[in-house]
């Protein structure tokens, strides 16, 4: 895969590359990444997450799978009590507010049951599975430290999923991205330039 040159290449950091077989194009979001997947023209490509950029114009690069752009991870912080899960809830909600998270995400307070014992109660962020290195340096930044027992990854959002639990609390976060997606339309139209940004 011989990638375009690049003016500014650390702008690209945290973008992706798309390999199309017989070209390459460098600049899209994950949004637009999804887009190309979905497409019957294009699904056959490869799709690589910018990892680091160097100011000499390298990248490292970083496979994605179709299957992880469609699958949402998650943080589950347990506790015991429902007064300490309410103030991990509570200390989550109101740190989103003052840092926005790396992309959109939700977060429920939720009652497992008596039967799950030391680990009755969970604040529970579920977000894009994409988005694991981004979500965990934000719970870094904002300093984060709710849950006696913590857990996380894919699996586990399909486990809470199907737990039987009573969510006690819900909230949608927002984040503000610092490239906004295209469109599918402009997507696809722009297929064929080699610098999508």
């Amino acid at each position: 895969m011989r990638l375009p040159v690049v003016d500014d290449p650390l702008r690209y950091g945290g973008l992706y590359v798309y390999d199309f077989g017989e070209w390459c194009a460098v600049g899209y979001t994950a949004d637009e990444i999804a887009v190309l997947l979905e497409s019957p023209e294009y699904r056959g490509g490869k799709a690589y997450k910018i990892h680091r950029a160097q100011p000499d114009g390298r990248f490292e690069l970083r496979g994605i799978s179709c299957a992880r752009l469609a699958s949402e991870s998650g943080m589950f912080f347990y506790r015991a009590s429902a007064a300490a899960a309410r103030g991990d809830w509570r200390s989550l909600i109101a740190a989103a507010e003052r840092k926005l998270p790396p992309c959109r995400a939700f977060v429920h307070l939720a009652d497992r049951g008596a039967e799950a014992a030391l680990q009755r109660f969970v604040t529970a962020l579920i977000y894009p599975a994409e988005h694991d290195e981004e979500i965990g340096r934000w719970l870094l930044d904002i300093a984060y430290a709710g849950g006696d027992v913590v857990e996380g990854g894919i699996s586990h959002v399909t486990n809470y999923n199907s737990d039987t639990k009573t969510i006690l609390e819900r909230k949608q976060l927002w984040s503000r991205a610092a490239i906004p997606s295209r469109s599918p339309e402009q997507v696809l139209a722009a297929v064929r330039q080699a610098v999508q940004r």
